[in-house]
């Protein structure tokens, strides 16, 4: 095969797959916005920490997906530059979580424990989908979309908390369960930014 061919074969394999991740993050971007409105009525209505954290980290995933759909095609230094404003971003969610933490433990009353395992089961069955979504092209767009990956896969053991907290809940009627999933939730996306944050400064740096 001619040097030609193997770089038409390169772009066109690049094409496909920043075109796999385009279609890719699109979804996502939508499925987390639409359960963002479900959780957050619920965490309001039942005065839950840790769904409201995971609400709020819905729309910052939404976010998230809808800034890598625009810098798509970009440098990989431009990239880079998103990329530090995600890890940025990485850590609204967990802000948001010590506020709300910290009205919780000063007027400790546990949620309802049925609404907040229902409500984390269907927001395990959308960030598991997102993930195994996100899995397959967490390679294409460097630290893009290793924080749309990070996200989503932290997002999945939040819910699994939150449904161990619910169950929790139902046998011992306290609002320390919710609590602490709650700040679990801040610590995993501290995690989470600061590999992003890693990620995006090497392709930056890169040649």
């Amino acid at each position: 095969m001619s040097g030609t061919g193997r770089i038409q074969i390169d772009v066109s394999s690049r094409a496909d797959r920043s075109a796999a991740l385009a279609r890719t993050v699109r979804w996502v971007a939508v499925l987390n916005l639409a359960y963002f409105f479900v959780e957050f009525a619920v965490a309001q209505r039942i005065g839950s920490v840790a769904l409201f954290a995971d609400s709020i980290d819905f729309l910052e995933d939404a976010s998230v997906n809808v800034l890598i759909l625009v810098a798509l095609g970009w440098s990989a230094t431009r990239r880079g530059a998103v990329g530090i404003l995600l890890a940025a971003i990485l850590l609204v969610p967990g802000i948001a979580t010590v506020w709300t933490a910290w009205e919780k433990f000063l007027l400790p009353v546990a949620p309802a424990p049925l609404p907040m395992s229902l409500t984390g089961v269907g927001a395990l069955v959308v960030n598991l989908t997102c993930a195994l979504m996100l899995a397959r092209v967490r390679h294409v767009g460097g630290s893009l979309s290793r924080a749309a990956f990070l996200s989503a896969r932290n997002d999945v053991l939040a819910n699994l908390a939150i449904m161990a907290a619910a169950g929790v809940t139902l046998v011992w009627v306290s609002a320390w369960p919710d609590l602490i999933v709650g700040l679990a939730i801040f610590l995993m996306n501290l995690d989470a930014a600061r590999d992003v944050y890693s990620a995006a400064r090497r392709e930056r740096q890169a040649p």
